[in-house]
């Protein structure tokens, strides 16, 4: 981690203070002042965002914009980011949770990182993790085997799995469908493999995630209300739990592999975390949508460079009545300002 150095005087911390009360003041979505999570400081899991502890520290000398000297500095670049989202959240006139990890340096930055949000289909992500680590270490052979289900299983947004009813898919077949085009039934034949809803809940505790859960199957899953704890995640630990089984030692090579090769080959989210960064790089991601509740979410891995670690994104967003468009522009938005925010992009 880089460390900030500064000079303290009676001036600058007044300053400090200013900026912090200009920072917490002004919730949105009738949520009241800003929390701590909001600001990207310490969530509700208890995790603070470095960077925004950097910034926090510089605040103090700082985040006036003014020094000891009358010097007049910009503000840092994650001071700004947190600016940012404030202002895109006002105009969106709903709320919006956003967590990014730069996996090389443990630099990370969020906004609202430790609120609840729905998972909707982002779930789908977590689950075939859950899968291919079952196959890997209890039961060899699992992905090759053929699952086969009833057309009364058959659920809304099942473009592949309505075509299989008679021959069934594969493990890994149903992977592929549940992730790239997010289909239901597909989701919920993944979600038996592993125990069901209450199965991936056990798995996201293995993750040391206390706060994720799965409680419901698909379609049920995505009813939610501001009050409703279940099937719910908080950016921060969906974040954690991405950077675990996609870009750490979780899973064994070839099957963080295979799970980066789904999420690349997602068709449902050009428009939102993609669509904020730039075409050279690369982005594997998992979309969540109830458009009739105006809910839109999107969680990536993404690769700025050949070589390069990856950084995980996650942005969850509700608008504030049901039947809001869903936020596929908030969500490409809040993804520059925060690879702009880790000094990913000018």
């Amino acid at each position: 981690m880089r460390h900030l150095r500064f000079r303290r005087s009676l001036v600058t911390a007044k300053a400090g203070v200013l900026a912090i009360a200009v920072l917490a003041g002004g919730g949105a979505y009738g949520a009241g002042p800003a929390s701590a999570a909001e600001t990207g400081g310490a969530s509700t899991t208890g995790v603070a965002s470095t960077a925004s502890a950097r910034a926090g520290a510089a605040s103090a000398g700082t985040a006036s914009g003014a020094t000891a000297t009358g010097e007049v500095r910009a503000p840092s670049p994650e001071a700004e980011a947190r600016r940012r989202l404030r202002a895109l959240e006002a105009s969106f006139a709903g709320r919006i949770g956003a967590y990014a990890i730069d996996t090389a340096t443990g630099e990370t930055i969020g906004y609202r990182s430790g609120e609840r949000f729905p998972l909707l289909s982002t779930f789908k992500a977590v689950a075939c993790a859950a899968v291919l680590h079952k196959a890997r270490t209890s039961d060899p052979g699992l992905m090759d085997r053929v699952i086969h289900w009833t057309k009364d299983e058959v659920v809304e947004n099942s473009p592949v799995t309505e075509k299989h009813v008679e021959d069934g898919m594969t493990v890994a077949a149903l992977c592929h469908a549940a992730i790239t085009v997010s289909d239901n039934t597909a989701g919920n034949m993944v979600l038996k493999q592993i125990g069901g809803p209450r199965g991936l809940t056990r798995y996201f505790r293995t993750l040391k995630d206390p706060v994720s859960r799965l409680d419901r199957w698909e379609t049920e899953l995505n009813d939610w209300t501001l009050k409703e704890k279940r099937d719910t995640t908080t950016p921060a630990a969906m974040a954690r739990d991405l950077s675990k089984v996609a870009a750490g030692t979780t899973l064994r090579a070839a099957d963080r592999a295979q799970l980066n090769a789904w999420l690349r080959a997602s068709e449902t989210g050009n428009e939102r975390i993609r669509a904020g960064l730039p075409q050279s790089w690369i982005v594997g991601d998992k979309t969540g949508t109830n458009a009739t509740a105006g809910l839109a979410n999107d969680v990536a891995v993404v690769v700025t460079s050949a070589g390069a670690a990856p950084v995980i994104v996650t942005v969850y967003t509700n608008g504030k009545a049901a039947g809001t468009p869903s936020g596929n522009k908030v969500i490409a938005e809040t993804a520059t300002i925060l690879a702009r925010g880790l000094g990913k992009l000018p």
